[in-house]
């Protein structure tokens, strides 16, 4: 997440600074997604802080109160993807967003771990892949969610975008899901997961 914001506020600070003799409306709007990034990520960190202080409570006490506990702004998930197509856009990268199959409520983990997915696989788009459009899929099937991230761009190889891949390996795992990445024969590079869902959330 941190990586994510971080490579998105550089993006805009360097667009800024490159326009703001010339385009100072440009400036500002790079200025405002480097504010509005910022405060997301900072709300990110809150909420990860947070928990772990409920997680190891202090010495001599029974740990932390609700009452002690700063206001947490809600986790991110699927809902936001629009958002976050916003903010790519302002970086240089459109993210044309479909959704198949019939819309329901996931388990929080499976809705985070998904939009983070999401977000990895965009970033990388926009650091690596040399293009200026990229695609995202959300499939709600029976049982099951699968997210697909494409992108015509040159095709960047995994060594090329550090702990990112490592990362979405890493939350599908713990979810016991699967991914597939790699450059695509046709070009570009394409991302895919398959995060199974509960039953008892599938049917909601």
């Amino acid at each position: 997440m941190v990586a994510h914001s971080i490579g998105i506020i550089a993006i805009q600070a360097g667009v800024g600074s490159r326009v703001i003799g010339t385009q100072p409306a440009e400036a500002r709007n790079a200025l405002s997604a480097i504010e509005e990034t910022s405060r997301d990520t900072l709300s990110g960190l809150r909420r990860m802080l947070g928990a772990l202080r409920r997680a190891e409570p202090v010495p001599g006490t029974s740990g932390a109160s609700d009452g002690d506990a700063a206001p947490r702004d809600p986790a991110p998930g699927l809902a936001d993807l629009d958002r976050l197509a916003a903010a790519t856009r302002d970086a240089g990268v459109r993210v044309e967003v479909t959704r198949l199959g019939e819309s329901r409520p996931l388990p929080s983990d499976i809705d985070l771990s998904a939009f983070r997915i999401v977000q990895e696989a965009v970033t990388n788009v926009v650091r690596h892949a040399g293009t200026d459009r990229c695609r995202v899929t959300i499939d709600q099937r029976d049982g099951e969610l699968a997210v697909e991230i494409v992108d015509d761009g040159r095709g960047h190889g995994t060594t090329s975008i550090g702990y990112g891949l490592v990362g979405m390996r890493e939350r599908v795992g713990l979810l016991h899901g699967d991914l597939t990445a790699g450059p695509r024969p046709e070009g570009g590079f394409r991302v895919a997961a398959r995060l199974p869902v509960p039953a008892t959330a599938a049917a909601r």
